[in-house]
């Protein structure tokens, strides 16, 4: 999973990762973790998820952080926005009214960045990383995010043998293991795809798949 494989995803437009629309989850759950509040929201690994807009037009500001440029100049020119690109090291910033995506690499974010950070909504980060790099992951975004921050973590359970990631299969019990020693862990929901969801029927998911909600607070 180095930097030039998402390259060449984007590069090639072989974004299956992608929705296209706001996520059901994220519309069902959100309000169970945010209230009413306006908060600062973080989205790592953000892509060009329309998640952004709906989480912006509820009145937060958004910081997403994202390595593929192709992306972040997809997000604004789609939804017919112009952002002020600002070039820099680590992180070229692309902004429109208080969303901003940081284009560049996750594990140069440091703590200040994110200070004012208090939600954090992740439903393609740890799903994009292979097994060998979610503990890293975990342990980078515990340290840039202040305590009490809440997440809502979205996952994808599948068997391993029918698929190849990204995105790939992410058990329940690995959720628990990764955060329980830093964080509140709740168990929203599960719940199984149906076989002839297009990305199952698509990715060839003969024994379906499950997706699972969390939100999690750290301690």
């Amino acid at each position: 999973m180095e930097h030039e494989f998402w390259h060449e995803r984007w590069e090639k437009s072989q974004i299956g990762f992608h929705e296209g629309t706001v996520n059901q989850y994220l519309h069902d759950h959100w309000p169970e973790l945010a209230g009413q509040g306006t908060e600062a929201v973080f989205v790592p690994l953000c892509g060009k998820a329309h998640d952004m807009w709906w989480l912006h037009d509820r009145g937060h500001p958004i910081i997403g952080v994202e390595l593929s440029d192709i992306a972040c100049k997809d997000f604004f020119e789609e939804a017919g926005e112009k952002a002020k690109v600002h070039p820099g090291e680590p992180f070229t910033t692309f902004k429109h009214d208080d969303l901003q995506i940081w284009c560049g690499d996750f594990f140069q974010l440091v703590p200040d960045d994110l200070k004012h950070i208090r939600l954090v909504y992740d439903r393609a980060a740890l799903i994009a990383l292979p097994p060998e790099m979610r503990k890293g992951y975990v342990d980078h975004l515990t340290a840039i995010i202040p305590d009490g921050t809440r997440i809502l973590l979205i996952t994808l359970d599948y068997d391993s043998n029918e698929m190849q990631g990204p995105p790939f299969n992410v058990s329940d019990e690995e959720v628990f293991q990764l955060y329980s020693e830093d964080y509140e862990v709740n168990h929203v929901l599960k719940r199984d795809m149906a076989h002839d969801n297009p990305f199952a029927k698509r990715r060839g998911l003969r024994n379906g798949a499950a997706e699972s909600v969390f939100t999690l607070t750290k301690k």
